[in-house]
């Protein structure tokens, strides 16, 4: 009998004990913080009145009588509190493998650098339109453990997965998977490209000849990784027909087609904008087609789908000037896309939590369309010493969101547009991306016509 050791108490390390008390599993809870408030936590969850919690150590005969350690996403494998349950032999697992373990269900996973929670709400919703019960959960905001306990055989799952969650996948083996894209991310958490790489790549591993995964082929990573699996491979690209002999879908000329030249639809029959969402589109119809999901269905969800918020989400006009929230952008080729979906001249705020990235190419892409780049942030002198390199001058700090907010509309014309797309994540000033995100639309609102 396993003896269990949840790692963090947010949002997942939650899910997962709830799940863990549901099935009778013996377990303990621990948080890093030493300051963490016990009684609060077991307020706001009752289900734990019950369970043992630990801050900051665990005593050795805890760590010798535990077999699994959960981690939450945010518990670095390497961190020398995990590096110490391992020298006591205890198995390392996570949220995502817990689940998978736990429940009943197929599952579809999604993963990538960037689109993933796009995608994930598409997928979902075209998988809707056929099966009566479908989950959409994972690093879109739901827990996978959240949903699992009463799950059948018959329950479909549309799990959107990050590096950090495949680092502790073990027998976890969705039915259709897919690698929508990889670029530089995560570095400081990874520490290498390969790492990174490899960890999206493992989402794959325990597939069979009888499942699919989906692909970039424009991904030149993703292209190669195809010819090395046995499962099933569907591409999808965005900017040519796909070569003889390989299945899959493209874009071209305003219109989705399955090879073969099959019309899906025409791109303008959707509300969602930019050649990277057409790229999500096309992800999502290859997983869905490859459930069963019919042409019809799946055509049906595609006019039905609004664009996720956060991702370059229009939130309100004021004097003529258009304020879009993109605070999902939290890595420079996300911000990127955030740019390039911009129609009219732009007002740019920059800047977070540094993960290691670099910024050439993203300052490379304003070619002309931003007016001025506001910055905030641990990365703010970074940035800015990156856009001068490549004689971007137009530039000024700001101490936080409110002020950035200010100055863009203080000096935006009718016609103008201010964008949060940051590139880098939110930690320092926000919880997350999601409060930046909301913040930004608060303030949007705020201002006077």
């Amino acid at each position: 009998m396993e003896v269990y050791l949840v790692v963090g108490t947010g949002k997942s390390g939650i899910a997962a004990s709830n799940l863990l008390k549901e099935k009778n599993e013996k377990f303990y809870l621990y948080d890093g913080n030493a300051n963490l408030n016990i009684e609060d936590l077991k307020e706001k969850n009752p289900s734990l009145k019950d369970v043992t919690v630990f801050l900051q150590e665990v005593p050795d005969e805890i760590k010798d009588e535990v077999t699994v350690a959960v981690l939450s996403p945010g518990v670095p494998v390497d961190s020398p509190f995990v590096l110490d349950l391992q020298k006591h032999n205890v198995k390392l697992s996570g949220e995502v493998e817990l689940a998978y373990s736990l429940g009943k269900g197929r599952v579809c996973a999604i993963t990538g650098t960037n689109g993933k929670t796009t995608t994930t709400a598409l997928t979902g919703l075209l998988m809707e339109q056929h099966f009566s019960d479908v989950r959409v959960v994972g690093n879109i905001g739901i827990p996978y453990t959240e949903r699992v306990s009463d799950a059948t055989k018959d329950s479909v799952f549309v799990a959107e997965i990050s590096s950090f969650q495949l680092e502790t996948a073990d027998t976890f083996a969705p039915k259709v998977s897919a690698i929508l894209n990889i670029t530089p991310d995560h570095l400081d958490r990874h520490h290498t490209m390969e790492n990174y790489i490899a960890a999206k790549e493992s989402v794959t591993k325990n597939q069979t000849k009888e499942d699919v995964c989906v692909l970039n082929y424009e991904d030149e990573v993703l292209r190669d990784f195809g010819k090395s699996l046995s499962c099933k491979v569907v591409y999808f690209s965005s900017l040519q027909k796909l070569p003889e002999g390989l299945e899959g879908y493209y874009y071209s000329d305003g219109v989705i087609y399955k090879t073969g030249d099959e019309k899906i639809i025409d791109v303008k029959e959707m509300s969602i904008l930019g050649l990277h969402n057409f790229e999500n589109a096309m992800a999502a119809i290859a997983m869905a087609s490859a459930f069963g999901v019919t042409k019809e269905e799946i055509v049906a969800g595609l006019k039905a789908f609004r664009a996720v918020e956060h991702r370059i989400e229009y939130v309100c006009e004021k004097r003529g000037v258009r304020f879009y929230n993109d605070s999902k952008g939290t890595n420079p080729d996300a911000a990127i896309k955030g740019i390039e979906a911009m129609d009219r001249p732009t007002y740019l705020i920059g800047g977070g939590y540094d993960k290691n990235s670099t910024y050439d190419e993203w300052i490379d892409s304003f070619d002309g369309k931003v007016k001025k780049l506001v910055l905030i942030g641990q990365t703010r002198e970074k940035i800015a010493e990156c856009a001068k390199a490549h004689g971007f001058m137009d530039y000024c700090f700001a101490e936080d969101l409110k002020e950035a907010m200010d100055i863009c509309y203080n000096e935006a014309k009718e016609g103008d547009a201010v964008l949060l797309s940051p590139a880098c994540a939110s930690w320092g000033q926000f919880k997350n991306y999601e409060e930046r995100g909301d913040m930004f639309k608060e303030i949007a609102r705020s201002y006077e016509e």
